[in-house]
């Protein structure tokens, strides 16, 4: 019985005008720093979120999943906050309360919702968004994990 090793992985083509190299992709995610407090699966799935968008250096389809998986993260968070509902009308509440600016709610809720809508049911199987956009998505569901989990002020 012959077994046969997947090859090591190798710089996908369509990332070559975003990073030279693999450590260009730290840069790219520097920012999105995952705050202490969060619960543990908020936490973990913005973690594999983050590291999606690293890892898209090798496959440039992790941009639009790790976004999708960050937007996956906020929905009980906004859930906990909202109670029962769809997640647009969450965002829509969330922008009405001076949770997410108006640019941010076009992100998550123009962008974001629909990657992810689109990509649980099967729908989306290509790269459909470029760095900046992702890591614009992940750090707006960073921001709105930490405010949602912050601790009352006294």
């Amino acid at each position: 019985m012959s077994t046969t090793e997947m090859p090591w992985p190798i710089p996908d083509e369509r990332f070559r005008h975003w990073a030279i190299q693999f450590s260009d992709m730290h840069d790219i995610v520097r920012d999105l720093v995952i705050p202490p407090g969060l619960p543990q699966g908020a936490e973990s799935v913005l973690t594999t979120a983050r590291e999606l968008i690293r890892m898209s250096y090798y496959r440039y389809e992790f941009l639009m999943i790790g976004a999708a998986t960050s937007v996956i993260a906020i929905e009980p968070a906004l859930t906990d906050r909202y109670g029962r509902g769809s997640l647009a009308d969450h965002l829509k509440k969330a922008r009405a309360d001076g949770l997410l600016s108006d640019e941010q709610y076009d992100l998550l809720d123009g962008t974001g919702r629909q990657i992810r809508n689109r990509y649980a049911h099967g729908k989306t199987t290509h790269a459909a968004l470029t760095p900046p956009m992702a890591v614009g998505i992940v750090r707006t569901s960073l921001r709105i994990l930490t405010e949602l989990h912050a601790a009352p002020s006294t």
